[in-house]
């Protein structure tokens, strides 16, 4: 087995070659300059027909300006690398790149105005650059869309060689073939020597000295490294100096996979950049701003829907015998129990015996899909997510929270180990991330995870995020089953 923390000093030491951009990252890039360009004309020709509108005698000016600002709105944005393949598709990282263009091009022309003394571009600024701006964030939002939905079907992924533990890259390999839609996939591994040929289908094209010429070999983009005791500070270090002849991407997983957002943050200390990572806050004034949020949330949607909600309780009354409305026990907050309300779905009597076991044994209540025991009203409601509804009384009544873990059963959470407990100091709630994960079809120990992702990471802003994309799936009937 070859030194890891060899260098090749060579000009022929690695057979790998800089590889050229995918050519899926070629033409989005393309298709990402020419929506900046007809964004930024727009936004020109818009500010120039309401200067025009102001009865200004002279407009050649503006005229120059508009003609100006595509060109000048590119370049900026290449300054602010709001081209690079790596945040292709990754949405906020995208709209902070474009909102930092439109600030700094809005601060340079209004500053140029100002030491020029003349009023044509500080007037014009004010109308033609945070236009350009908002249409160039929708422009990115639609391009979004499209590569998420490409991804889906198996295109324009990063081609990635996966370095670790075998077991780790097992788990790499299965978590992004469930969410394609990050972009990624692994198409080659190297592993400590053990003697096997692949990982979970993925073939080992050799040792963590062999990264650099298996990205080669698999045509790779991208190399992720995975926590592993082999790959230590200086040989990670020197793997990025090797990967710089290929021109792959690096990224690197920490151990502490489930801090993320604002309480993870790099500082150096002692020349060294070292990860810090915040206790998880979910008591104090944060509480308090959730919870007023959701209850007066919850108020102005139950004032809102209330006809739609007397509707479906007379639909569902008509649809058979039962009750309207489904009670049932469920787990809240630090172990509290509450009484859950749905519109019923089901024939009387189909919602005994729904509890299900799952492959690690534990009793877990999930959706199955084109359950037979629904009514025909029953699979519309559910497709729509409009039988969750009535928890808003819940939310309401402070017992769940508009967005939060899954609440679970009184006799699923008897059999939680000390892990899972984590979810229980935050309040379950109407939608969460795990909802939104094309839930039943993943794991019970990856559902678990985005539970406890969303418990140890919890915000409003991050709430609201989730709140509008559970509004997107529920009005394309892609919910809930």
């Amino acid at each position: 087995m070859r030194d890891v923390n060899a260098v090749p000093t060579g000009p022929g030491s690695t057979s790998a070659s800089r590889p050229r951009l995918p050519a899926w990252a070629r033409r989005h890039r393309a298709y990402t300059v020419a929506a900046d360009l007809l964004c930024s004309s727009v936004a020109g020709l818009l500010a120039l027909f309401a200067r025009s509108g102001d009865n200004t005698p002279d407009v050649t000016p503006y005229v120059a300006l508009s003609a100006a600002l595509p060109p000048v709105w590119v370049c900026a944005a290449a300054l602010n690398r709001a081209y690079e393949p790596r945040v292709a598709g990754l949405g906020p990282e995208e709209y902070r790149r474009i909102a930092r263009c439109g600030l700094a091009l809005a601060a340079a022309l209004a500053s140029g105005a100002y030491l020029a003394r003349t009023e044509t571009a500080r007037g014009y600024v004010v109308l033609a650059v945070p236009l350009a701006t908002a249409l160039a964030l929708l422009g990115r939002y639609g391009l979004r869309r499209r590569l998420r939905r490409m991804r889906e079907r198996g295109r324009c992924a990063h081609r990635v060689v996966a370095a670790g533990r075998r077991a780790a890259v097992a788990e790499l390999i299965g978590l992004l073939r469930r969410e394609r839609r990050h972009g990624m996939e692994v198409v080659a591994a190297c592993v400590p020597y053990d003697g096997g040929a692949d990982v979970e289908g993925v073939p080992v094209l050799g040792d963590l000295s062999d990264v650099p010429l298996a990205v080669g070999q698999a045509a790779a983009d991208t190399v992720a490294v995975l926590a592993c005791p082999e790959l230590d500070g200086t040989a990670l270090r020197r793997l990025a100096w090797r990967l710089e002849r290929t021109g792959a991407d690096l990224v690197a997983a920490p151990a502490l996979l489930e801090a993320a957002g604002p309480r993870t943050a790099v500082r150096l200390a002692a020349g060294l950049p070292l990860l810090y990572a915040e206790h998880p806050r979910i008591t104090g004034s944060r509480r308090a701003l959730k919870a007023v949020f959701d209850r007066a949330a919850a108020a102005a949607l139950l004032a809102a829907l209330l006809p739609l909600l007397a509707g479906l309780a007379l639909a569902v009354r008509a649809s058979g015998p039962g009750p309207v409305l489904l009670r049932r026990r469920r787990v809240g907050r630090d172990g509290a129990e509450f009484v859950l309300y749905t519109f019923r779905t089901m024939a009387a009597g189909a919602e005994r015996g729904r509890v299900g076991l799952r492959g690690d044994g534990r009793a877990v209540p999930y959706a199955i899909r084109h359950d037979p025991r629904l009514t025909p009203l029953g699979a519309r409601l559910r497709r729509r997510s409009l039988d969750e509804l009535p928890q808003l009384l819940n939310v309401l009544l402070g017992h769940m929270s508009l967005v939060g873990p899954r609440p679970p059963l009184p006799e699923e959470v008897a059999r939680y180990d000390d892990d899972v407990r984590r979810r229980l100091p935050v309040k379950p709630g109407m939608t969460g991330l795990w909802q939104l994960t094309g839930h039943p079809d993943i794991p019970w120990e990856e559902s678990v995870r985005w539970e406890l992702r969303y418990a140890e990471n919890w915000s409003l802003t991050l709430d609201l995020q989730i709140l509008w994309k559970t509004w997107v799936a529920a009005a394309r009937g892609t919910g809930a089953h």
